[in-house]
């Protein structure tokens, strides 16, 4: 392998047999070496991937920056979450989360704490990524002797979320956030019921809303109203309190965001609703027996 960028004088990019970059990373690896010299392999300890060409410029300019401890641990916390989710990080995680670390350590150190107003929203609705953020702040705190507070954990989870959806910005992701939230509680207050977080209706119902809300934020769902199909009709007939909970949907999106909702993502969110409201009425019967 050869040094084809060099990062600091610990982390360089070459390229492997399949000429992809890649970033390795040991002590001293680019010491006294310059671009197109040969890496001394005994040196190397961790190497990376990068699919996307301009990660590794702006890595290098966040190295610069901040200590390189930082910029290990958001490596070692990436590495931990890969082996854990089953969807695919983006590679710029490495900039964003190493960025973002480094500022809570810095916050940290300040004595300043920012609490993260959508902290019981990512702990309901990303419980899989929050777990791992709570993980991450024990990666934290054995490495820096730290203990950061449990809002950092949300900011964690939501930076695993913002790159699951790739190409989406921070914003974004809290925008999905919201809006997924704000149709959770139009739907319990519409049948006056409390969701089952833990039933498979309730997280089939979550994930579709969740793919609702980035269709959204993409502008894939910014559809006009189109034709009103048979299935429509039935669907709209057949599922009435349902299919006006959808239509409350549709008026809080209308009024929040200036979007309609489509006929065809009326009919999915009608049928979701209705399962799991449904499920809901059942068990308040079955309790009341």
């Amino acid at each position: 392998m050869r040094i084809k960028k060099i990062l600091n004088n610990n982390v360089v990019v070459s390229e492997d047999k399949k000429y992809e970059e890649i970033v390795v990373m040991g002590r001293g690896l680019a010491f006294q070496k310059k671009i197109g010299d040969q890496i001394n392999v005994d040196k190397v300890e961790k190497t990376f991937i990068l699919e996307e060409q301009d990660v590794s410029d702006k890595l290098g300019e966040l190295l610069k920056e901040i200590p390189e401890q930082h910029f290990d641990i958001a490596y070692k916390i990436i590495s931990f979450a890969k082996e854990r989710l089953d969807y695919k990080l983006d590679d710029y995680i490495y900039i964003a989360l190493t960025d973002h670390l480094s500022f809570a350590i810095g916050r940290y150190n300040q004595g300043i704490n920012l609490p993260n107003a959508l902290l019981w929203e990512i702990k309901k609705f990303y419980k899989q990524e929050y777990k791992i953020a709570q993980a991450s702040l024990a990666i934290i705190e054995e490495d820096m002797n730290i203990k950061l507070p449990e809002d950092e954990a949300a900011s964690i989870a939501l930076h695993l979320v913002n790159s699951q959806l790739s190409g989406e910005n921070m914003e974004a992701t809290v925008q999905m956030t919201k809006m997924v939230n704000s149709i959770l509680a139009i739907v319990k207050y519409h049948y006056q019921i409390v969701l089952d977080e833990d039933s498979i209706n309730y997280q089939r119902f979550l994930t579709h809303l969740k793919f609702f809300a980035l269709r959204f934020v993409r502008d894939e769902g910014k559809t006009k109203v189109g034709v009103e199909s048979f299935l429509y009709e039935q669907v709209k007939e057949k599922y009435k309190e349902a299919f006006d909970c959808s239509e409350k949907i549709d008026e809080f999106i209308n009024k929040t965001y200036g979007w309609h909702v489509s006929n065809d993502e009326k009919v999915f969110l009608t049928l979701h609703i209705q399962r799991v409201a449904t499920q809901e009425k059942n068990a308040e019967k079955r309790m009341l027996e």
